[in-house]
């Protein structure tokens, strides 16, 4: 199981987002606060849609909050800053990938304490970043298709078909 953890998320429509994405995944949310919305918005639970029962969701304070709660998690940091490119960054069951506010990342000191773990999306040089919803769903499944998707059913059926066809 991975934890996706967003730290001080402005945008509701991100974080519902990324709330589908975990529940779809059987990924764990963690939101650090503070948030810049409140958890009843309803456009968080447009986003989400009807998959809410879905997701394990778990609400922290502050970010020393959420270290102190998990002090021994082997955390990955997503941000522009990151020297290592997300598909080269080895994952393993249990990892947490930490995600910051979309208009200033995550906090510098925080990447500073463990930069081997400072991940990137490969863009171009001209744009500032991704949206952060795309970034989370980009790492997660690569996170996923590493550890070989757990738990996950890898393939669909056309109309009319069975598992047995």
């Amino acid at each position: 199981m991975l934890h996706l953890v967003l730290v001080s998320p402005e945008i509701p429509q991100n974080t519902g987002n990324i709330a589908r994405t975990c529940a779809v995944t059987g990924c764990v949310l963690h939101l650090v606060g503070p948030l810049g919305f409140t958890i009843d918005d309803k456009k968080l639970k447009r986003a989400g849609l009807d998959y809410w029962h879905l997701l394990d969701i778990r609400h922290y304070e502050s970010l020393a909050e959420y270290l102190a709660a998990w002090p021994e998690a082997r955390r990955w940091y997503a941000t522009t800053k990151g020297g290592l490119c997300y598909a080269d960054a080895e994952y393993r069951d249990g990892d947490h990938i930490l995600f910051g506010r979309e208009t200033a990342g995550l906090p510098e000191e925080l990447l500073r304490s463990d930069l081997p773990h400072c991940i990137r999306i490969p863009q171009i040089s001209e744009a500032r970043s991704l949206n952060l919803s795309n970034s989370v769903a980009i790492i997660c499944y690569e996170a996923l298709r590493q550890l070989s998707f757990p738990g996950m059913e890898r393939f669909g059926l056309l109309a009319g078909e069975s598992k047995g066809d």
